[in-house]
């Protein structure tokens, strides 16, 4: 069955209230359109997902444009799960192309991205098949996911900004994607390679592999902002979140998927999945933001604003704002740092309310695990050059980031 041509703006809006009225609709948290990646040898394999567009939490009319269209094109949609997954057909095009109609004399600049996205697969319709390439995607609750598809939507959702850090479900995302070899950006199968190793290099047309992994790189997916630099591609993961002027330099520096920057920060070092770092901080040569699976308990690490992480240094607790670790120290939860009673005392002045922070009356200096001093402002942590003592001292300088390279 054909939808009808839509007229006007007034009556597409009225389409979309008859389509979310129907019993046991469900409004999508997610939906895409993908080109994909099959497997050379296996095509039921999906090894990569390309979104031009995704929808996270808005777009809704769209998301009931495409599943209208879908349901005239004779695809029984499944609103029970928590993610519907399938191929795009010329018919679902011809479908949207009818209710997008009033939209679809806008500049290609101009028009929704959604609309953009069916123009153009109209386009490429007229000239090639389809085929079973382009895969339509929706989220109907933030489960498990069950599909690469699904996987890449939600590597988008973060890597876009569209979904905050550590707020999506990527439990068991590992098991659901395909290792593969990455050579240019695109996947190649391990097994067609294999089976065609001695042929191809023989004909020295062996592909240059990058890598082998289950993700892709960050900058294969993203286009970041104008004052972002990634200096090494390899360095930032899809599914990292790089706020605008985040730079990541080249060398020991490394962003993992769900983790990333929250304002203008400097990267030299590892953040690690689940790290979450803040606006005007540094995070020095070699220095590593310990994940929830690297001796963290699985308790996620937060870096505040204007902190600073020493080169080769380890950080593995909450640090606040205005925090400082020293080159080459490990700052976990069960360190033994100490205070002075008198840098306690002005410790206590920027976090006040924080009942670990009171002494005991005579004493000199007070310990503490680092787990106790987790997510505390102001902090500067050193080692007694002497003694090898780790102390904790009110840090007495802001951390400031050059301007001029972000």
């Amino acid at each position: 069955m054909a939808l009808d041509i839509v007229i006007d703006e007034k009556e597409f809006k009225k389409f979309v209230k008859s389509v979310e009225s129907q019993e046991g609709y469900k409004k999508p948290i997610g939906f895409g359109i993908a080109r994909v990646d099959r497997g050379q040898k296996n095509r039921d394999k999906i090894l990569q997902a390309n979104f031009p567009y995704i929808n996270w939490n808005e777009n809704f009319g769209s998301g009931a444009v495409f599943l209208a269209s879908l349901q005239a094109s004779g695809v029984e949609v499944d609103f029970g799960g928590s993610e519907f997954v399938c191929d795009v057909t010329k018919k679902f095009v011809k479908n949207a192309m009818n209710i997008f109609s009033p939209y679809l004399n806008s500049a290609t600049g101009d028009a929704h991205k959604n609309v953009q996205v069916i123009k153009t697969l109209h386009w490429i319709s007229q000239t090639e098949k389809l085929r079973d390439d382009f895969r339509i995607v929706f989220l109907f609750e933030d489960a498990q996911p069950k599909s690469p598809e699904a996987v890449y939507l939600k590597l988008y959702a973060l890597s876009s900004g569209k979904a905050p850090l550590r707020s999506v479900n990527l439990s068991g995302a590992f098991g659901v994607l395909e290792n593969v070899a990455w050579s240019i950006g695109m996947p190649i199968e391990l097994e067609w390679l294999r089976e065609n190793e001695i042929e191809m290099k023989l004909q020295g047309t062996f592909p240059i592999v990058e890598s082998v992994d289950k993700f892709p790189r960050y900058l294969s997916h993203v286009i970041p902002a104008d004052n972002t630099r990634v200096l090494d591609s390899s360095k930032v993961r899809m599914g990292a979140q790089l706020y605008p002027g985040t730079t990541v330099m080249p060398g020991a520096s490394y962003v993992n998927f769900n983790a990333g920057t929250t304002g203008v920060v400097m990267v030299e070092g590892r953040i690690s999945s689940s790290a979450v770092v803040g606006k005007g901080s540094d995070v020095g040569g070699g220095a590593s933001i310990l994940g929830v699976l690297s001796g963290t308990n699985g308790n996620p690490v937060s870096i505040g604003e204007n902190t600073l992480l020493g080169a080769n240094s380890v950080t593995g607790i909450p640090l606040g704002d205005g925090c400082i670790v020293d080159a080459g120290m490990a700052i976990l939860e069960g360190t033994k740092v100490g205070i002075l009673s008198d840098e306690l005392k002005k410790i206590a002045e920027v976090n006040v309310g924080n009942k670990k922070l009171s002494t005991k009356k005579g004493e000199e200096i007070c310990y503490f695990k680092g787990l106790e001093l987790a997510g505390m402002n102001g902090l500067h942590f050193r080692q007694n050059s002497m003694t090898g003592m780790i102390m904790a001292y009110r840090s007495r300088r802001e951390v400031k980031l050059n301007s001029d390279l972000h």
